[in-house]
Parts: C-alpha cells; sequence; structure tokens
C-alpha cells in the first residue's frame, strides 16, 4: 500500500478506533449500569470501578490502553515518519476525550494516553505508567496520578524517543487536552473535595 495512502487511512480511523466507549461496552455486556449515569457520569474505568467493581474496570482499563496503543504500534511498525506518528495518536486520544459514537462526551484519557505513549515506545510507556502507579500508591487520589503523570510524560518522550519536536509537542498537547478535562477534578483538590480511589475520584 502507498505510504502516503495508509497515512491518510490511519490517522481518521485512528480517531474511530478512540471513539468506541470501552466503558459503555464494558457495562452493557456485563449488565451494568450506563456509567454516564452513574457516579461522577464518566465512561471511565476508575468511574466503572465504583459502581461494577474490579472486573468490569479492568477491563474497561485495559480497552482504554488498547485503543491508544494499537493504533500507535501500526504506525510505528509501518514506520512512518515522527509527524505522522504524533498525529494518529493524537487522533486515537481526541477520539476517546470527544467520540464521534457519543456526541462528542468522552473520557479523561490518561488510559488511552498511556496505550499511545506505549505505542510509541515501551519505555515511554513503562515510565509514564510507573510514575502513575507511584503516586497513587503515596496520595490514593486518581485523578492526582493521572494529572502527574501526563505532566511528566513530554519530559519522558523526550529522554527516551529523543529530540523529535512533533511526538513532544503532541504529547504537550494530549496533556493539555488532559488537564482540561480534568478541571473538575482539579477544582475539587483545591476544595478538598476529591475522593480517594474507588469513592469519587474519576479518570
Amino acid at each position: 500500500m502507498n505510504p502516503t495512502i495508509a497515512e491518510f487511512l490511519l490517522i481518521p480511523s485512528a480517531y474511530l478506533l478512540g471513539s468506541v466507549s470501552s466503558a459503555i461496552i464494558v457495562c452493557k455486556l456485563m449488565q451494568l449500569p450506563d456509567p454516564r449515569t452513574q457516579g461522577s457520569g464518566n465512561p471511565g474505568a476508575t468511574n466503572v470501578l465504583r459502581f461494577g467493581g474490579k472486573k468490569a474496570a479492568a477491563i474497561t482499563l485495559t480497552g482504554d490502553v488498547l485503543k491508544g496503543f494499537i493504533p500507535a504500534l501500526l504506525a510505528m511498525l509501518l514506520n512512518f515518519p515522527a509527524a505522522v506518528l504524533a498525529l494518529v495518536g493524537l487522533a486515537a486520544f481526541v477520539g476517546h476525550l470527544y467520540p464521534v459514537f457519543f456526541r462528542f462526551t468522552g473520557g479523561k484519557g490518561v488510559a488511552t494516553l498511556l496505550g499511545v505513549l506505549f505505542g510509541w515506545h515501551w519505555a515511554v510507556g513503562a515510565a509514564t505508567g510507573v510514575t502513575w502507579l507511584l503516586i497513587a500508591k503515596v496520595f490514593k487520589i486518581s485523578s492526582v496520578a493521572g494529572l502527574i503523570a501526563a505532566l511528566l510524560a513530554p519530559f519522558y518522550v523526550w529522554l527516551l524517543l529523543g529530540p523529535h519536536p512533533s511526538i513532544i509537542g503532541v504529547t504537550f498537547l494530549m496533556t493539555i487536552l488532559l488537564y482540561w478535562r480534568h478541571r473538575q477534578n482539579i477544582q475539587q483538590l483545591f476544595t478538598g473535595k476529591e475522593g480517594k480511589i474507588g469513592k469519587s475520584s474519576d479518570h
């Protein structure tokens, strides 16, 4: 296949894949309530954990990670230029945040960002994931872990992938979008109302 055609097809395909809501599908298959009507109303793994339990949350988390991982890895395997790698990752991430299938109302992006980073390079994903786990262990607040891990993600990309302005820039853009989607969580953190993991914080 002509690389130009492949690039043209993969970017919108990544967005469409990102638009598939793991939380809504998992809850429907497991006969659980629609996550948009429960807890925080966010279709993400942490909200599913709140009312659906660990198994449903784990499956949701896996799905959200894979939405970012699969297109990013495919772009890497096809040896696309850095700018295309960046756009493919961004498309999958934006699809999760603003899914065309669900009236452009999606999750908050931490898991899908992690999947994109793993697709670009396993070490970048691992560094970001370990950061999330360490912060979550210390503070017991999901949003804090996600916000700090995302903030460090552009640094990990630069350190482990090298100086690719397009990839670093897109990672920074995804971090900004993630912070925007977490604006309510940030307000709750400042007012002391943000809950612990499994209670009232969410992705």
